[in-house]
């Protein structure tokens, strides 16, 4: 209860912060850096680590979302009654797949709707809610051209089923990293059955999986539909998820058995509740939000 009134707390200030005119917003920024500190000189390890722990492990001491906002770029910035709905959304989801998070975690929430292309990261569990960490833009699955499929919906768990992997960084003969650069993971979610993005738009399958994109020709357009169906999010996005293991739940139970991966790397700072589900939904908007605006103009020459 603590950690949620602060994170709510943060979040309010942050919206303020991007809200302000100009000539405020330093002020209310600084605002903003003093109150992180003041909380984190309030909570104590326990609290931060305890049964319902919501942050890293104990070399840093600042809440989840405020470590969010220092390392990720481009970042969204959803009003605090979007990100409530958007956590009802997940929870629906859930709910919807049979699934009862009964221990707090991490979840990647994907919005696919065309107006929006956002990736969220909440934090909690079926019983306790889900409390808003932060969000970015992302790139879904384009349809109109073969081989393209609509990103499919449902809830998709990261188990050792599907041994994820890591970028290579090397060019296609248009020049173009479609893993992004090298070492940046590769997030896989197995086969799955998706709706076709040509022809007859059948069902057939896929290879789900999320990761990063070319940095010079992609990524500076993640908030469009641009992938063969794959979830693309931004390289910062994709190192902070890594580095802190928070989809990493089957990794960790598997390495206190003693067993090894080399996809995991060895600076990994993992937090304490890592989390195993990609959840992808699709928003009943048809307009643009203010929130999650177009991608600066640009071409992708693929």
């Amino acid at each position: 209860m603590v950690y949620a009134f602060i994170m709510a707390y943060l979040n309010f200030v942050t919206d303020c912060c991007a809200k302000a005119v100009k000539p405020l917003r330093l002020l209310v920024l600084i605002f903003y850096r003093l109150s992180v500190f003041f909380f984190c000189g309030f909570l104590t390890p326990q609290m931060l680590f305890a049964g319902q722990a919501q942050g890293f492990n104990a070399s840093s001491s600042q809440p989840v979302a405020a470590e969010f906002s220092r390392q990720v770029s481009p970042r969204l910035l959803p009003p605090h009654n979007v990100q409530i709905s958007y956590a009802e959304g997940l929870q629906n989801a859930l709910e919807g797949a049979g699934i009862k998070v009964a221990t707090p975690q991490y979840v990647v929430l994907v919005d696919r709707n065309p107006h929006v292309q956002a990736v969220f990261l909440y934090f909690g569990s079926t019983q306790a809610g889900w409390v808003y960490i932060g969000a970015s833009p992302t790139s879904t699955g384009l349809p109109g051209e073969f081989d393209h499929f609509l990103t499919p919906l449902g809830v998709f768990e990261h188990s050792l089923a599907n041994l994820d992997f890591r970028a290579e960084g090397t060019k296609n003969e248009f020049g173009f990293r479609g893993y992004g650069e090298k070492g940046m993971r590769v997030y896989d979610f197995g086969w799955v059955q998706s709706e076709q993005g040509w022809g007859k738009r059948g069902m057939s399958e896929m290879r789900l999986q999320m990761h990063t994109t070319d940095p010079q020709f992609a990524e500076p357009l993640l908030g469009i539909r641009r992938s063969k169906g794959c979830i693309r999010i931004p390289a910062t996005l994709n190192d902070f998820i890594d580095r802190y293991g928070l989809l990493d739940a089957d990794y960790a139970l598997a390495q206190e058995q003693g067993r090894r991966f080399w996809v995991i790397r060895p600076d990994r700072t993992p937090v304490h509740d890592p989390g195993r589900y990609l959840i992808v939904i699709n928003s009943v908007g048809s307009t643009r939000p203010l929130w999650s605006p177009l991608p600066k103009a640009g071409k992708l020459n693929k």
